[in-house]
C-alpha cells in the first residue's frame, strides 16, 4: 500500500504539470491507453488469461463506473487546485472504505481501530480547515474523486477471485481511458500531439500508475480492508513533500499538526492486527 502510495503521489505531480500543456481528458485517455497495453503485454510474456466471464459480473461493472467517476473528478481537482490540498482531501478515502468494509463485507473493527479511523478522520479535517475561505467549490472535485477511488477499492473486494491482476488492471486503465474520453467530449476538447518532452512526462504517468495499480490491487486483495487502508495516509507525506518542493506550495503549521495525527493512527490501527489476526 506504501508503494502504491508513493507511486500514484508522482503520477498525480506529472498530471499536474502535463496539464499545463494537454488537456486533462486527452492525458487520462493516453495514461489508460498506456497502461492497459503494459497489462495486455505482461499478461502475453506470462502467459497469464486477461480475459473471463467473471468480467461481466455486477462488482466488476461498479468497479469500472467507481473508477471513472473517481478519475475524472480527482484529475479535475489535479488540474484547478494545489496538489497538496488534493492529496489532503484524498486522505478520507480510508475513512469511507473501511466503513464500506463494516457494513458491506462484515468484516469486524475492533473499537481501537474504530477510534484510530476517527482520530485519522479529525486529523485529515484539521488539514483541510474547511472554512468559506479555503474550501471552495473546486474543492469538491477532489471530495468526488475521493468518494470515486473508495467505491472502486471496495469494489475490488467484491470481485472474482478468479480475476487476476492482469486483467483487473487492464480494465482499471480501460476505465481510466474511458474517463479521458469522457472529460473530452464534455469539454469539447480538440487533440494535441504532445512534444518529445511531453510525451516522456507521460510516459513516467503511465508506469508509475502500472506500479501503483499492481501495489493497491494486491493490498486491497490480500489484506484485510481495515488493517490495510491506514496506509493509504502515507499519501500524505509524499503528496505534500512533492507540492512544496516542487510546486511552492505552502503549508501552514496546523496542517503539519494534522498530518502527524493522521500518520500516527495508521500505526495504531496496524498494531492490534499483528497481534492478533495476521497470520503467514
Amino acid at each position: 500500500m506504501v508503494i502504491s502510495m508513493a507511486a500514484f503521489a508522482v503520477e498525480d505531480s506529472v498530471i499536474k504539470v502535463v496539464s499545463g500543456v494537454l488537456p486533462v481528458g486527452q492525458i487520462l485517455f493516453l495514461l489508460g491507453i498506456g497502461g492497459t497495453v503494459s497489462f495486455f503485454l505482461t499478461a502475453l510474456i506470462l502467459k497469464r488469461k486477461v480475459w473471463t466471464s467473471d468480467v461481466l459480473t455486477r462488482p466488476m461493472h461498479l468497479r469500472v463506473i467507481s473508477e471513472i467517476v473517481g478519475r475524472v473528478f480527482y484529475s479535475l481537482a489535479l488540474a484547478f487546485t494545489s496538489l497538496t490540498s488534493s492529496t489532503m482531501i484524498l486522505q478520507a478515502t480510508p475513512i469511507v472504505v473501511v466503513i464500506g468494509a463494516a457494513i458491506i463485507f462484515k468484516e469486524k473493527v475492533s473499537v481501537l481501530r474504530w477510534l484510530a479511523v476517527v482520530t485519522g478522520l479529525l486529523g485529515v479535517l484539521i488539514i483541510i480547515q474547511p472554512t468559506a475561505d479555503n474550501f471552495s467549490f473546486l474543492s469538491t472535485l477532489a471530495v468526488l474523486g475521493m468518494l470515486g477511488f473508495a467505491g472502486r477499492d471496495l469494489a475490488s473486494r467484491a470481485v472474482s477471485k478468479s480475476l487476476n491482476i492482469f486483467t483487473l488492471g487492464m480494465h482499471g486503465f480501460l476505465s481510466v481511458a474511458m474517463s479521458g474520453v469522457v472529460l473530452t467530449l464534455f469539454f469539447d476538447e480538440s487533440f494535441l500531439w504532445p512534444d518529445i518532452k511531453t510525451g516522456l512526462f507521460l510516459m513516467l504517468g503511465m508506469l508509475l500508475g502500472v506500479v501503483g495499480y499492481s501495489a493497491i490491487v494486491s493490498a486491497m486483495r490480500i489484506g484485510e480492508v481495515s488493517a490495510v487502508t491506514p496506509f493509504r495516509y502515507s499519501r500524505i507525506v509524499f503528496g505534500v513533500a512533492i507540492g512544496v518542493f516542487l510546486f511552492d506550495e505552502s503549508v501552514n503549521f496546523i496542517s503539519i499538526l494534522g498530518c502527524i495525527l493522521v500518520v500516527m493512527s495508521s500505526l495504531v490501527v496496524l498494531s492490534p492486527t499483528r497481534q492478533h489476526s495476521f497470520k503467514l
